[in-house]
Formats: structure tokens, C-alpha cells, sequence
């Protein structure tokens, strides 16, 4: 059976929304996946709009856009604004409820709220947000092992902040509980 995910990840510039999607990315290929890994961002880059697009599948993929994204993950309000009337019927909605304080009123999709930025600042992973949220998207959805993702990080994390890697980790446990 053919399986194909897309995920559309959304927030400011600055909040790590390129790097989760790189992560994510990466992780699909260290579990064979073919993959596509689409960034966007606005060009003030830090505090204007980011998303990067998300591809996952078992076949080739025809095109790296995701317009309909199965998953959608939101660090902000014009990013929840944007993006949630896009998200495919049956997808799901991921929100970071720190910074997102709309509602989807589509009943065609599903919705979780996790308060990521606060729950960073808390357990001293300030700017990791982003990586409480990619947890909560591969608890959610199962569409990639906690495993593979942690390896995936620290390959994508540089040789020259490898002392990153453990609040990373901390970030994606977390966002899995």
C-alpha cells in the first residue's frame, strides 16, 4: 500500500521552524522514505513568516509543494490564520496554544493544542519550542519513530554546538509525553 504524508510547519522567523522541518525531513530518510524538504520564509527571515513544507512517502514524489497538508504545525497566529483553511479534509491541526489563540471551526479536521513556548521556558529550553511541537507531531501522528527522529537531530545539529543536542533531546521528549 502507498503511503504519503505531507506536513506544513508555520511559524515566525527565528522560532526553528525550518530546522524542525529539516529534522523531520531527515528522519524520513534514515527510515528509507523518499522525502522533500521545501523551506519558505519571508524575507526579513527573523520575526517575519517561515514554513517549510514536508513531504514523506514510501514512492516517488511528484511535487515538493504541499498545498493540502495532512498535518499542519502553527507557532503563531498569522500562520494559524493562513494555513488552517488549507489543511486536507481529515488532517490535523497542531497549535502552539502559547502563541495561537484561534480555534479551528472546521469540523473536517482535528485539533491539538500544546503549550510549547511556555512549556520551553519552563523546563530552561528556551528556543526550542520548536522541537516540543516536531514531538508532539510524531506522537500524534506515528508517522516516524521517536528513535529515528532523535538521530536525526543529532545529525543535523553542527559539530560545533553538539552541547545543543541534550536540550534538544529534552524538547522532543517532552513534546511526546
Amino acid at each position: 500500500m502507498k503511503k504519503t504524508v505531507s506536513v506544513l510547519l508555520a511559524g515566525f522567523g527565528g522560532q526553528g521552524i525550518l530546522f524542525a522541518g529539516k529534522v523531520l525531513a531527515s528522519a524520513g530518510l534514515l527510515t528509507g522514505k523518499k522525502v522533500s524538504w521545501l523551506p519558505s520564509y519571508g524575507p526579513e527571515m527573523r520575526g517575519g513568516t517561515a514554513n517549510c513544507g514536508v513531504v514523506l512517502s514510501d514512492t516517488e514524489i511528484g511535487s515538493p509543494l504541499v498545498l493540502h497538508p495532512d498535518y499542519l504545525v502553527v507557532m503563531n497566529e498569522p500562520s494559524f490564520e493562513r494555513f488552517e483553511p488549507m489543511t486536507a479534509k481529515g488532517g490535523k491541526l497542531i497549535a502552539d496554544s502559547s502563541l495561537v489563540v484561534g480555534h479551528s471551526k472546521r469540523p473536517d479536521i482535528t485539533e491539538s493544542r500544546v503549550d510549547a513556548t511556555r512549556l520551553a521556558q519552563e523546563n530552561h529550553l528556551c528556543g526550542l519550542a520548536n522541537i516540543i511541537m516536531l514531538g508532539r507531531l510524531i506522537r500524534e501522528s506515528g508517522i516516524l519513530s521517536v528513535s529515528a527522529v532523535q538521530k536525526a537531530l543529532a545529525a543535523c545539529i553542527p559539530a560545533a554546538k553538539k552541547a545543543l543536542l541534550a536540550g534538544n533531546l529534552a524538547a522532543l521528549e517532552l513534546g511526546c509525553r
